[in-house]
C-alpha cells in the first residue's frame, strides 16, 4: 500500500500529460482547418476574377479577328 500513492501520482501525471499533447494537437489541428478554409476563400475569390477577366478579354479577341 506504500508503493500505490507514488504510483498514482505517476500514473495521473502521465494522464495529465497526455490530454495536454492532445489538447495542443487539437488546437494546431483546427488552426490548420482555419487556415486552409481562408486559402479556399481566396482561390475561389481569385478563379472568380479571372472567369471574369476571361469574359472580358473574349469579345475583344473577336472583335480583332
Amino acid at each position: 500500500m506504500v508503493f500505490s500513492i507514488p504510483l498514482v501520482a505517476i500514473v495521473t501525471s502521465h494522464y495529465q500529460k497526455v490530454a495536454k499533447i492532445k489538447h495542443n494537437m487539437i488546437k494546431d489541428e483546427i488552426e490548420l482547418e482555419k487556415l486552409k478554409h481562408q486559402n479556399y476563400l481566396l482561390e475561389t475569390e481569385k478563379m472568380k476574377l479571372e472567369l471574369t477577366q476571361m469574359k472580358l478579354e473574349s469579345p475583344l479577341e473577336k472583335t480583332n479577328l
